[in-house]
């Protein structure tokens, strides 16, 4: 027997934990991603743009770096190639899934490219039920997530490709495709994004919704006052949130006030705050919607409601940033990025009179405008899909069944994605404890806007 001295023997081998680094603007995107990349057991940095990636890479090299497919700060194909030509040995990916360097590590490449398409879909409970990479879901698996994956065979709608008896279910990324059984009636539409992705929370590939998501992701960044034009109940406070999550500024408050809602009287108060005994009933003195909202977004919803009076005022604030209580003699400065929305053509009524054309001017510096559900009626099935799904988490899921799909498909939809909302509500209440929703159910009896 040989004794080899301890001296000798070589050092015990420590496995170090591999990083990645993850860049993106979106927290949410940035989130699923890092929680996806830590059950695989992978260190996670984060980064908000191209600069602090680089930065970070430069401090600490990470084996991976993920960069969404937009930077706020940096063009992406530049960052790419000059982090590309500094950093030869980092796995580099875009959020599109495309691999910007290649790599030998075999296995790393997997499992990026798994959790970045994880993270990339919107319901991550239908991934969770996957046991594998590669194995497919039945397609009862995916109604119980809520989520169900079609493609639409050219020339036919997604009524009719429901109705001729089974269509191809389109699993992204899990397996080859297979015949959709008929009975699951829940159809959302599969669609290649191309270069623009939409929001997660804009549901809907039509054009004009992806539009939608990429005015959001330009401007986001900034501190641009914003006008959200829109129909009721398309979604207009949806797009407001969606610019503060994606904004420097997502970590303060996000603070809301529907301007046609609250009496003249008492709207100043709300907005500026006001003294003790400043009015009768102001028993002590109290801060303002935007005080409140200092260092993040203040959301002015139906802003073409608030009194000539009071633009006046809201005008001097934009202008210069300080506010006076009621009640008070001192000013208070204030850091807000202001966002606006009116289902009104405010530009008229500046014409018009009814609205101050250079406050007009000062809040609508950048247009989003959200479109009737009349206008992408394409993404009916995916909006259908997701409030089912949502009501599913409070009571038992239940599916549309194919005439009731045809009679949703008929309507003219005047109180847009609300009036969906609401209808489809009312119908699973109707249906009781019925597990499927039929014609008889839906019910567009009552205005529910």
């Amino acid at each position: 027997m040989v004794t080899v001295p301890v001296s000798t023997l070589p050092p015990p081998t420590r496995t170090r934990p591999r990083t990645a680094l993850v860049t993106s603007a979106d927290r949410s995107f940035r989130q699923r991603l890092s929680q996806t990349l830590t059950g695989l057991r992978w260190q996670v940095r984060e980064a908000e743009g191209g600069a602090q990636a680089w930065a970070e890479a430069e401090s600490a090299l990470p084996e991976a770096v993920i960069v969404d497919s937009w930077l706020p700060d940096l063009d992406l194909g530049e960052f790419l190639k000059d982090f590309r030509s500094h950093f030869p040995e980092v796995d580099l990916l875009t959020a599109s899934g495309s691999i910007a360097q290649e790599s030998p590590r075999g296995p790393h490449r997997q499992e990026l490219l798994y959790a970045l398409r994880r993270s990339q879909d919107t319901d991550t409970a239908i991934w969770n039920t996957a046991p594998a990479l590669n194995m497919p879901m039945h397609s009862n698996d995916l109604l119980r997530a809520g989520s169900i994956a079609i493609t639409v065979p050219a020339g036919t709608t997604p009524f009719t490709a429901l109705s001729s008896g089974s269509t191809q279910e389109a699993q992204p990324s899990l397996g080859q495709p297979r015949t959709l059984p008929a009975e699951a009636t829940l159809p959302a539409v599969r669609v290649e994004t191309a270069k623009t992705e939409r929001l997660p929370e804009l549901i809907g590939y039509a054009p004009c919704m992806l539009e939608v998501s990429r005015r959001i992701r330009l401007v986001a960044p900034r501190s641009t006052p914003v006008l959200i034009e829109g129909p009721t109940g398309s979604g207009k406070e949806l797009v407001a949130e969606a610019l503060h999550r994606l904004s420097l500024r997502s970590r303060k408050p996000f603070v809301a006030i529907n301007c046609a809602a609250i009496p003249e009287a008492l709207l100043e108060a709300e907005l500026f705050g006001h003294t003790r005994g400043a009015f009768t009933g102001a028993v002590q003195g109290r801060i303002g919607r935007i005080e409140a909202a200092d260092g993040g977004t203040l959301f002015l919803d139906e802003i073409g409601e608030m009194p000539l009076s009071l633009q006046s005022k809201l005008l001097r604030f934009v202008e210069c940033g300080e506010l006076q209580r009621v009640g008070d003699n001192e000013t208070v400065k204030v850091d807000v990025r202001i966002v606006t929305a009116t289902h009104q053509p405010l530009a008229q009524q500046t014409q018009e009179g009814g609205f101050r054309a250079d406050l007009y001017y000062r809040l609508a510096v950048f247009l989003i405008r959200t479109p009737s559900l009349a206008e992408h009626a394409e993404d009916l099935p995916l909006l259908i899909n997701h409030f089912m799904a949502r009501m599913g988490r409070e009571a038992p899921l239940k599916r549309v069944d194919p005439s009731a799909l045809a009679k949703l498909s008929g309507h003219g939809w005047p109180g847009n994605v609300r009036e969906l909302e609401h209808v489809l509500e009312r119908g699973a209440i109707l249906a009781g404890e019925d597990a499927v929703l039929t014609a008889q159910e839906i019910d567009f009896g009552v205005a529910m806007n």
